[in-house]
C-alpha cells in the first residue's frame, strides 16, 4: 500500500537545480509515483465508488490518473532546460439530487478513497438546491478493456543524453548557416495513464503519449531587421519513434532559408485576393474557426473562457450552410497518431468518428454524456477529457479534419489554378473575436500567384475574413496524398484552466475574396 508516509505532495514533485548548462528540475520520486498507481489503483478506485454510492450517489465514477511529463529544451549550444515531473491522484465525480459533485485527492490510501467518496456526495447535496435543472446522462454501453497509444520507443526510457546530443547537433547545424543567429529546440513527451471506473460497470485502463517537437530559427539582415520561423514540426501521439523519423537537419535548412529569404520579400500590398493555405497554416485557422465554435457549451453561453462563446447556436444546427458543398469537416477520436485519439473518453464513451460540417452544412457539435441531451442526442460523442487527477472532466475539442478531395489534387495544381492569389505556409500569430467569427491570421511565409506561377515573395501580410465567408468560400481542396495532420499541445480552456491536445489534418485550399492587409510598421 502507498501510504501517507510515502505520500508526495504535489508542490513537491519538482526540484530545481540550477546549473551552468542551463536549468533543470527533476522529480527525483518519479520512480516511486509510477510504482504507486500500479498497487493501489485499482482498490482505491472501487474503495471510492463504493464510499460515494454508500453515500447516496445516484452515479458515480472515479479516475486514477498518473501523469508523467518530460521536457528537455536547449538554445544555440547550451541546455536551457530539463524536467521530469509526475503527479499521481484521484477523483470522485457524483451526481446526487440531480446535480454534480466532486472531490479529489493526491493521498493514495483507501482511508482517504472513502473520506473524497463521500465528500464529493456531500458537494453535490450542498449544490441541489441551487441547480437550474436536473444533470440527466446520455446512455452509454458498459465498456471495461485497456487501450494503449501504438509506441514502438517509450520516450521516459531513452536516456537524457542522447536527446540532448541530437538537440545540439541541429542547433550547431542552424549556426553555421549564413544569417541565422539564434536557434532553440525542444521536445516535450507526455504520457497519461488512467484507469476509470463507474457506477454502471465500466472498467477501463489506458496509457496515452503525446509528444511535441519544437525547432526555431531567427535570421538577421545587414540593416538589424530579423526574422523568426518555425520549421512547423508535427506534434503526435506516439513514441520516440516519431522524434527519429523527423528530418532535423533538413527541417532547420528549410527554416533557415525561408527566414533568411523573408527578410528581403517585398511588402505586401492591401488588396483582396483569393488564398492558397498549405496544410501546415490551414490547421491553425481550422482550430480556431470551426475548433472552438462547435464546442456545445460556448455554443449554449456557459463557456467563455480563452475563447468566448461561439456564432455557432443550436438554432443553427442542421441549418446552417458552414461551408461551400466540397467542405466535409469530421471529428475523429480514432485516427492514427492523433493528439486527441484515445481508446474511450473520461466518461467511458467509446472512441468515434462524425461529421462536424457535411457538404457544406452543419450537422454536429462535440458533446459529453450530459450535453447530448441538450440538442436531443442519445449518445454523447466521446468529448469529455481532464487535464489532470485535480480536475472536473468537461467538454474538449477532438481531432478535427478536413477531408481531402476524391481525386488527385495537389498544392501545384491549385497553384496552376490560381489567376490572382497568395500562397500562405506555415502558421504564426492569430487574432480572433469573441463570437469565432471575424478573425486575422498570417503565417510563416508568403508567395504571390499570378496566372498559376508563384512570382513574387512577400513579408508583413496578414488575411482577414469571418468564419463562414472564409469556409463558404472554398473552391479547391487537395487530394489525400496533400492531406497532413498537425495539431496543438496547449490548448486552454475552463477556470481552473486545463490544457489538452488535439490534431487537426488538412490538405491545401483555396479561398477565395479574402482581404489582405499589409502588418508593417511603416
Amino acid at each position: 500500500m502507498f501510504d501517507s508516509e510515502h505520500h508526495i505532495s504535489r508542490r513537491g514533485f519538482l526540484a530545481g537545480v540550477g546549473a551552468s548548462a542551463g536549468i533543470i528540475a527533476l522529480n527525483v520520486d518519479t520512480a516511486i509515483v509510477v510504482a504507486a498507481y500500479g498497487a493501489v489503483n485499482r482498490s482505491i478506485a472501487h474503495t471510492a465508488l463504493a464510499a460515494a454510492k454508500v453515500a447516496g450517489a445516484s452515479y458515480a465514477d472515479v479516475r486514477v490518473q498518473l501523469r508523467q511529463d518530460r521536457s528537455i529544451a536547449t538554445k544555440e549550444r547550451r541546455v536551457d532546460e530539463i524536467e521530469v515531473s509526475a503527479s499521481l491522484g484521484f477523483n470522485v465525480r457524483v451526481l446526487a439530487k440531480g446535480t454534480w459533485g466532486f472531490a479529489a485527492s493526491d493521498l493514495m490510501t483507501e482511508q482517504e478513497a472513502e473520506r473524497v467518496g463521500k465528500e464529493a456526495v456531500a458537494m453535490a447535496f450542498a449544490s441541489s438546491p441551487f441547480k437550474e435543472r436536473a444533470v440527466e446522462l446520455a446512455p452509454e454501453p458498459v465498456h471495461s478493456g485497456t487501450w494503449k497509444t501504438p509506441v514502438t520507443t517509450d520516450p521516459f526510457a531513452v536516456p537524457t543524453d542522447d536527446i540532448v546530443s541530437k538537440l545540439l547537433q541541429t542547433n550547431e547545424h542552424a549556426l553555421a548557416i549564413d544569417g541565422i543567429k539564434y536557434v532553440s529546440s525542444s521536445i516535450h513527451f507526455l504520457k497519461e495513464t488512467k484507469l476509470f471506473v463507474n457506477s454502471e460497470g465500466a472498467e477501463i485502463e489506458q496509457e496515452h503519449h503525446r509528444l511535441r517537437p519544437n525547432l526555431d530559427v531567427t535570421a538577421f539582415g545587414d540593416n538589424g531587421d530579423f526574422r523568426r520561423r518555425s520549421a512547423n514540426l508535427q506534434a503526435m501521439g506516439a513514441g520516440y519513434e516519431w522524434v527519429e523519423e523527423i528530418d532535423w537537419l533538413g527541417r532547420v535548412d528549410y527554416a533557415a532559408e525561408e527566414a533568411n529569404a523573408y527578410l528581403s520579400a517585398t511588402p505586401a500590398s492591401a488588396d483582396t485576393k483569393d488564398i492558397i493555405l498549405a496544410p501546415d497554416n490551414l490547421w491553425l485557422t481550422l482550430h480556431e474557426t470551426v475548433g472552438h465554435p462547435t464546442e456545445l457549451d460556448r455554443a449554449m453561453g456557459f463557456e467563455a473562457n480563452f475563447a468566448g462563446t461561439s456564432f455557432c447556436t443550436v438554432d443553427k444546427l442542421g441549418k446552417l450552410q458552414y461551408g461551400a458543398t466540397e467542405v466535409n469537416l469530421v471529428a475523429d477520436r480514432t485516427v492514427d497518431m492523433g493528439l486527441a485519439t484515445v481508446g474511450y473518453d473520461d466518461e467511458g464513451v467509446a472512441a468515434q468518428e462524425w461529421h462536424i460540417v457535411e457538404d457544406g452544412r452543419f450537422v454536429g457539435y462535440q458533446t459529453t454524456r450530459e450535453q447530448a441531451g441538450w440538442i436531443g442526442e442519445d449518445r454523447s460523442r466521446g468529448c469529455s477529457y481532464t487535464q489532470g487527477w485535480d480536475r472536473v472532466p468537461f467538454q474538449r475539442i477532438p481531432n478535427i479534419h478536413l477531408t481531402p478531395s476524391k481525386d488527385s489534387t495537389t498544392l501545384d495544381d491549385i497553384v496552376s489554378d490560381t489567376k490572382d492569389g497568395i500562397l500562405v505556409t506555415g502558421r504564426n500569430s492569430w487574432s480572433i473575436d469573441h463570437q469565432r467569427y471575424n478573425f486575422q491570421f498570417t503565417g510563416g511565409s508568403f508567395f504571390e500567384v499570378k496566372n498559376g506561377q508563384i512570382t513574387t515573395r512577400l513579408r508583413d501580410l496578414a488575411y482577414q475574413s469571418n468564419s463562414l465567408d472564409f469556409w463558404r468560400g472554398c473552391d479547391a481542396i487537395g487530394g489525400k496524398d496533400s492531406w497532413e495532420m498537425h495539431g496543438t499541445f496547449y490548448d486552454g480552456k475552463g477556470e481552473p484552466q486545463q490544457i489538452n491536445a488535439m490534431s487537426h489534418g488538412c490538405p491545401p485550399a483555396r479561398f477565395k475574396n479574402v482581404n489582405i492587409i499589409n502588418t508593417g510598421k511603416g
